[in-house]
C-alpha cells in the first residue's frame, strides 16, 4: 500500500500551486510561470491517479463494512463480487500512482543535441550513419519537431563521418535520450562488389540542449579559433574564414562548426553544442553516476558493443536492452522514423527498474 501522507503531501502542493499560479503579481512574473506552470501540469496527473487511488481505497471499505454488517445474502453476495473486481485492479491503479510519483528528470523536457558519429567500418559506417540521421529527421516530422544541422562531416562515398544536429519539440530530449548507444548495421552495402555481409556500426549520443541559466560559460574559459571551412577531402569548401573551433580550457572539450558561411551563426551553433555537453557533465555530476563502459563504447564506436542491431537482410531491428515480443521490430518501418513503439517499451522498461529501485 502507498503510504497515504506522502499522497496528502502531493496534493497539498497541488492546492498551492493552483492557488500561486492565479495571484496577479505571480501570472506577471515570467520567470515563476516558467517554473509553476508546468509543474501545475505535471501535478494536475499526478492528482487525478491519487483520485482515482483514494476512490478505490473508500469503496473498498464500504464493501467491507456492507459484508460485515448486512443480513441479506443476496446483497452479500453482490458486495463480495465488487470486491473482487476491486482487489482485481488495485495493483494496476496503484502502479500508475507510483509511476506518476517518479521523480521526474528535468530535462526531459529539453531540446535535444544528437550526435552521430561513423564508428567501425569505414565507408559503409559513414553511410550507415547518414542512414541513421535521416532516421532521426522523419521520427522528428511524425512529432512535429523541428531539425538544424548543427556541423556535419561528409563520408567520402556518401553519408557522415560525424553529424551533429538540434532536435526541437515537446518532450525532445525525454524520448531521443534512449537512442544513447553504439548502433550496428549487418547488410550487403551498396560499396561491396562480391555481395559479401559487412557489419559495421555508428555511435548516437543524445543530450539535453542547454541555455545559458543551465550553464554559464565564461568568456576567459573559451579558447576560439577561426580558419577556412573544408569538406569531403580536405577540399576548401569557402573563401573566408569562417569555420569556428571552440576550446573549454577548463574540461578540454572541443566542439568545430562550419556549416555556415557566417563566423557569428557557426560561433552561435558551436556554443550551443558546448553548453549541452557541459550540461551533461553537470547533471552527470549531480546524480553520482553514469554508464563509463557505455560511454567509452559510444566514443570508440565499437562494434561488438551495442544496444541495438540493423539487420537488413532479414528486414528486423533487435533492441538488445528488451526482451520478449518488444524486441524485435521490423526494420523497414523503424528506418523510415517509426520509433514509437520501440521508445515506448524502453520507457517501460526505464520505470520499471526505476519502480524496483524504490
Amino acid at each position: 500500500m502507498i503510504d497515504l501522507g506522502k499522497l496528502g503531501n502531493v496534493k497539498q502542493r497541488f492546492h498551492e500551486v493552483r492557488s500561486l499560479i492565479v495571484q496577479p503579481e505571480v501570472a506577471s512574473d515570467h520567470v515563476r510561470m516558467a517554473s509553476l506552470g508546468p509543474e501545475l501540469r505535471e501535478l494536475t496527473d499526478v492528482v487525478q491517479a491519487i483520485d482515482k487511488y483514494e476512490r478505490l481505497l473508500a469503496e473498498k471499505e464500504d464493501l467491507r463494512e456492507m459484508i460485515r454488517l448486512e443480513d441479506d445474502a443476496d446483497i452479500v453476495a453482490l458486495a463480495k463480487s465488487e470486491l473482487e473486481d476491486l482487489l482485481a485492479c488495485e495493483p494496476d491503479i496503484e502502479r500508475e500512482v507510483r509511476l506518476r510519483l517518479l521523480p521526474k528528470d528535468p530535462a526531459d523536457l529539453k531540446n535535444a543535441i544528437v550526435e552521430i558519429r561513423a564508428g567501425t567500418g569505414g565507408d559503409e559506417a559513414a553511410l550507415f550513419a547518414g542512414d541513421l540521421y535521416r532516421l532521426y529527421f522523419r521520427f522528428a516530422e511524425r512529432q512535429g519537431w523541428k531539425t538544424t544541422i548543427l556541423s556535419e562531416s561528409e563520408g567520402s562515398v556518401g553519408g557522415f563521418r560525424e553529424i551533429v544536429f538540434e532536435v526541437s519539440g515537446k518532450d525532445a530530449y525525454g524520448r531521443l535520450k534512449y537512442e544513447n548507444g553504439v548502433h550496428r548495421v549487418q547488410r550487403v552495402p551498396t560499396t561491396e562488389s562480391s555481395g559479401r555481409l559487412h557489419t559495421s556500426a555508428a555511435s548516437v549520443a543524445v543530450l539535453p540542449e542547454a541555455d545559458q541559466v543551465d550553464v554559464v560559460v565564461e568568456p576567459n574559459e573559451l579558447k576560439i579559433d577561426v580558419y577556412r571551412s573544408s569538406g569531403p577531402g580536405g577540399q576548401s569548401v569557402n573563401t573566408t574564414d569562417s569555420a569556428v573551433r571552440i576550446t573549454h580550457l577548463p574540461t578540454g572539450l572541443v566542439v568545430t562548426c562550419q556549416d555556415e558561411k557566417s563566423q557569428h551563426k557557426n560561433k552561435d551553433k558551436a556554443l550551443r553544442v558546448l553548453r549541452s555537453r557541459l550540461y551533461e557533465h553537470k547533471m552527470a555530476a549531480a546524480k553520482g553516476a553514469r554508464d563509463a563502459a557505455r560511454r567509452s563504447a559510444v566514443q570508440s564506436g565499437d562494434r561488438s558493443v551495442k544496444i541495438r542491431t540493423y539487420n537488413f537482410p532479414q528486414d528486423r531491428v533487435t533492441d538488445h536492452r528488451l526482451s520478449g515480443p518488444s524486441k524485435n521490430h521490423l526494420l523497414r518501418k523503424i528506418i523510415d522514423g517509426d520509433l514509437d513503439l520501440l521508445i515506448g517499451a524502453l520507457r517501460t522498461l526505464d520505470n520499471a527498474n526505476r519502480l524496483a529501485n524504490l
